[in-house]
């Protein structure tokens, strides 16, 4: 039986990285002051002084990819989140370079000779930031197609066995068969149903009994282990860890808590006691005080730069909007279920949902104006919300609020649907950008909403406000 194996795909993209970053680094020096592209003013600098830094730039830049995460396998992470992951890696270690150098210069203020030594273009810090980020995307990129090519060759891949034929072992199954860039091949299951070479769950056979785990684990070359049982059957889950701890089998065993989970499971300890979490969320903590800063920083100064286009807004609606008040302000459901009064531009005639009461807005919808009508197809009768979020009441990003009454009756017939309230409501959202907002499928929308929630960061908010740019006016259920 093949015995476990360390993990050496961290350790090539730890050396790819820092050899990519090295040689960056010097490709920039040679760009700024070697082909003579650019004016040299102050001379060009001796290249030792440079390759100083590199001893702290193969420490430093292998640390700050790792607290992204960039040295773990994720699945869900695609090649755009990867790319952003990698720009503000560079962007931090770059700017802890500059001041630690910044730091000498001062600590050598009162030593002429030694402070110059620590003087560096801004120029090449640019160059290397771009060259960097491009080299390591790229050096990635081609690392994961050449092992992608290996494993579906069926070179390094590793065998695994997965105990449970039920629910939970079938979806173990099914993702590892689906995500073939982890390199395992599944070669069977393991039940107490008798063996039956056409009785199969995700394609594959059941290669015996969970007592005869270890027979056929040694009969298929097999180094992993997946045991993921039911609840019920826990006994037979400790049979299995005893038997499994005599060998050298790489054990895995999945909690059966897939039906109880309903956001996110996290580890907690309690005085040495581990807990399980099964509905916890990644914006807690110092995740929210940051996306609070972004959505100051950013609320704020899109308010002022908006202010003009606001005002023109507001004076259209005055002139051409019929009679009304400019503002709606509407009640809207937020974090933890709270309400606040949100701001949003009228685009219907005054006393629209007098008769009616709470309703969604149609196609055609006869209670628009038509100033209105060109507002809410082009998301622009939302500016006003930036006030709410500098207010506090919003965020930029996060599920679209939805107004108390259509909360009472989603949550009845929708599963899961006020843990969409676990976050603070947003502007624009991951569901909006890919199409699910207006008079679309509430259940999609939802789908999306709770995406977000699971794996939020703020590589994640970035990237939405960007496609919210490409994405996010002219829909066309945006009634």
């Amino acid at each position: 039986m093949l015995k476990v194996k360390a993990n050496r795909l961290p350790a090539i993209f730890v050396l790819t990285d820092v050899m990519v970053t090295t040689l960056a680094w010097i490709l920039a020096y040679v760009l700024r002051f070697d082909l003579g592209l650019l004016a040299v003013p102050k001379g060009v600098p001796d290249r030792g002084q440079y390759l100083l830094l590199l001893p702290l730039i193969g420490l430093l830049w292998p640390g700050v990819l790792y607290f992204h995460g960039l040295y773990q396998v994720r699945r869900g992470r695609s090649r755009i989140d990867e790319f952003f992951a990698i720009l503000f890696s560079v962007l931090i270690a770059s700017a802890l370079t500059l001041g630690f150098t910044l730091y000498v210069r001062v600590y050598h203020a009162y030593a002429p000779d030694v402070a110059p030594h620590w003087e560096y273009s801004q120029a090449v810090f640019a160059i290397f930031i771009g060259l960097d980020v491009v080299g390591l995307n790229a050096g990635r990129w081609a690392i994961r197609a050449w092992l992608e090519r290996l494993w579906a060759s069926g070179h390094g891949v590793k065998r695994a066995l997965v105990a449970g034929t039920g629910e939970l072992g079938q979806l173990v199954a099914e993702t590892l068969i689906v995500h073939r860039e982890l390199g395992y091949h599944v070669v069977g299951f393991l039940d107490d149903a008798p063996p039956d070479p056409l009785r199969s769950k995700a394609g594959l056979p059941i290669l015996g009994r969970l007592s005869e785990a270890m027979e056929v684990a040694k009969a298929h070359d097999v180094e992993q282990l997946y045991i993921a049982l039911p609840l019920e059957e826990h006994g037979k889950v400790l049979d299995l860890i005893k038997c499994a701890g005599n060998e050298c089998l790489d054990l895995k065993v999945v909690p059966d808590l897939v039906q109880y989970a309903t956001l996110k499971a996290a580890l907690e300890d309690l005085d040495g006691i581990p807990i399980i979490s099964l509905n916890d969320v990644p914006l807690r903590g110092w995740s929210s005080m940051v996306k609070r800063l972004m959505d100051l920083v950013l609320g704020g100064s899109l308010l002022t730069l908006c202010a003009p286009f606001i005002a023109l807004i507001a004076l259209a609606i005055k002139l051409r909007g019929g009679p009304g008040p400019v503002l709606l302000l509407q009640e809207r459901m937020t974090l933890d279920g709270k309400t606040f009064e949100i701001y949003k531009f009228r685009s219907m005639v005054a006393d629209a949902e007098k008769d009616t009461g709470p309703v969604f807005a149609a196609e055609d919808d006869p209670r628009r104006t038509p100033i209105g009508a060109f507002l809410r197809r082009h998301n622009l009768d939302e500016l006003p919300q930036l006030i709410n979020v500098v207010k506090g009441d919003m965020s930029l990003i996060g599920p679209r609020p939805e107004r108390p009454p259509f909360v009472q009756a989603f949550k009845q017939r929708i599963p899961q649907y006020m843990l969409r309230h676990r976050v603070k409501s947003g502007i624009t959202g991951w569901a909006q950008i890919n199409g699910w907002r207006g008079n679309t499928s509430i259940e999609k929308r939802i789908e999306h909403d709770l995406y977000y929630i699971e794996n939020w960061s703020l590589l994640l908010d970035v990237k939405i406000l960007i496609l919210t740019l490409f994405r996010g006016f002219g829909q066309p259920h945006a009634y």
